[in-house]
């Protein structure tokens, strides 16, 4: 039975369910920013991406160990977590590989999630362990969405940005089938450290920015209120809102992602595909910094 805990530190708190490990709530004192679904838009809040990010071509690739198949974000979010380790400030969940989720991706691991309460916010953290004899493939990421506008804030929607920490020049593939077409691509900055946001931007759906300064970014209002993310080691950070005008903005640090235009269904050949030897371990972590 799905369990939800809650961990704080200080005037910062953030809710997980079990099912899915997913946050449900990231709090700084009772300001909630994190989205809490709805129905009319998107009802989820803030999914695992596991063992894929996005879709793959037809939902099926090859692999070394047989054929792969799965929908979007493939498997981790439609499944149960065990509770590992409930601190005060820090919970741990677990998921193992199972007869379920070798039939969809023939694959022995270990997949963590570890949720720490900081006093100046939350941290993400995924840990995933080879449990099979045969090299492991994977990419993984976070999607947590925030409120848009932030609490206590009487922005517009088209008064929020999207703040990096220098200026550069950017243009993004843009989605056709769910899969990037990187011979369209979609200018976004010139020489710039901002990126004004409004509904239509993303009427192509998402935005895929690649190698972001400093790995880091804001999405900020004209208020001042706002979430910052810091995700070292995490190269893909897609940003995405639902369509007809969504109150929210997903905010999303990738390792890899979605099948490109010019790639094989070779699940291994994925661009920034993970390849864990048996008995190998890997760990990555991103920080949501509410204001």
């Amino acid at each position: 039975m799905a369990e939800l805990i809650t961990v704080s530190c200080g005037n910062v708190s953030t809710t997980i369910d079990s099912m899915g490990a997913q946050m449900m709530s990231l709090k700084l004192g009772d300001a909630e920013y994190l989205w809490q679904g709805d129905e009319r838009w998107w009802p989820r809040r803030s999914p695992v991406l596991f063992p894929i990010v996005g879709n793959i071509r037809n939902d099926v690739a090859t692999s070394a160990q047989g054929e792969i198949h799965f929908g979007r974000h493939g498997i981790a979010r439609s499944c149960e977590f065990a509770v590992e380790e409930a601190l005060e400030s820090e919970v741990t969940f677990l998921l193992c590989s199972n007869d379920e989720t070798r039939a969809s991706f023939p694959y022995d691991f270990e997949l963590r999630l570890t949720y720490t309460a900081g006093e100046k916010g939350v941290t993400q953290g995924y840990k995933v362990t080879n449990t099979g004899d045969v090299p492991l493939p994977f990419t993984l990421g976070g999607h947590p969405a925030f409120n848009v506008p932030a609490p206590g804030a009487d922005d517009a929607f088209e008064d929020y940005r999207l703040q990096f920490t220098q200026p550069w020049t950017y243009s993004s593939p843009t989605i056709e089938g769910g899969l990037w077409n990187l011979d369209h691509q979609m200018p976004l900055l010139d020489n710039s450290d901002n990126l004004p946001l409004n509904h239509r931007i993303f009427d192509v759906d998402t935005l895929m920015f690649v190698e972001v300064p400093d790995r880091s970014v804001k999405l900020v209002g004209t208020s001042g209120h706002g979430v910052q993310l810091n995700f070292p080691g995490f190269d893909y950070l897609g940003v995405w809102s639902a369509a007809n005008d969504a109150p929210f903005v997903a905010v999303e640090p990738w390792i890899g992602c979605a099948t490109c235009s010019d790639e094989s269904d070779v699940f291994e050949e994925k661009r920034g595909t993970v390849t864990l030897q048996p008995g190998e371990s890997a760990s990555f972590a991103f920080e949501m910094l509410p204001f």
